[in-house]
């Protein structure tokens, strides 16, 4: 099942980019109710719930003045929720990371992906571990056996950078879930790393995204948590729309989305 999963999001991640620059043909199609509903986006949580509000907030107030129609960001509780609420129709687009935005897409046969930053396309993770573990820096995959004994967070199960692949690399590495004295799951990436940082965990997976943006705010502790490995690169996040939204707003709507996110 982990092979299966880890080939789902292989495939449709690399078919990102050239769907991704396709999009649909404009016309000059409007919604065909005249009180317009409000245009739902949301994200998985894998942030501070705050740190997200804010961007997130951001962003729908720049999409409203894009789009012309009333725009809401929606926070929900934990990957599998933001999923669900794509799913139901509670958002209409979504950030999702490279597991996710395959299940969204599994679940929704019209849902499409539209975008993706450049560094989603190579993306990475690090392997943090606590300095008082007094584990050393990973030089190859091979020395992901030395990780085997100690007590391992992952963020959330269905996270692709703080699970899914990580868990890949050290099962190329020939390490299994069964070789670490505690394995647990925090949510975030961070969570992760206040866990690391505190010594409630010796390693732990993050976003290599996440990490560098908290030592640029200087919220990591490195006399307490350190980076041991970088993960070769994979694709990640990307958003995805679901093709309903050209009912409600016309057939062009999802290119416009498009343009207004690149």
């Amino acid at each position: 099942m982990f092979k299966k999963i880890l080939s789902l999001v292989f495939i449709s991640c690399a078919a990102l980019s050239l769907n991704a620059c396709q999009g649909d043909k404009p016309n000059n199609s409007k919604p065909k109710n005249s009180e317009v509903k409000t245009f739902a986006i949301g994200a998985i949580p894998d942030q501070d719930p705050e740190k997200l509000q804010r961007l997130y907030t951001k962003l729908a107030q720049y999409l409203e003045k894009k789009l012309g129609v009333p725009v809401e960001y929606k926070p929900v509780t934990d990957y599998t929720a933001a999923v669900t609420a794509f799913r139901v129709g509670d958002l209409d687009l979504v950030w999702f990371g490279g597991l996710t935005g395959v299940q969204a897409r599994l679940q929704v046969p019209e849902a499409q992906a539209i975008a993706q930053r450049d560094i989603d396309a190579e993306f990475h993770s690090v392997f943090i571990a606590n300095t008082k573990s007094q584990i050393k820096p990973i030089q190859d995959l091979k020395q992901l056996q030395l990780l085997k004994g100690s007590r391992l967070i992952f963020g959330s199960e269905s996270s692709t950078s703080g699970r899914l692949m990580p868990q890949y690399y050290l099962q190329q590495a020939g390490v299994k879930l069964e070789d670490f004295a505690n394995v647990g799951f925090s949510g975030s990436h961070d969570k992760t790393i206040k866990l690391v940082e505190s010594g409630s965990y010796d390693i732990g997976a993050v976003n290599e995204q996440v990490w560098q943006t908290r030592l640029a705010a200087k919220e990591v502790d490195l006399d307490r948590v350190k980076v041991i490995w970088r993960t070769p690169a994979y694709y990640d996040y990307h958003w995805v729309i679901n093709s309903a939204v050209k009912e409600r707003y016309g057939a062009d709507f999802i290119t416009r989305v498009q343009t207004a996110l690149l």
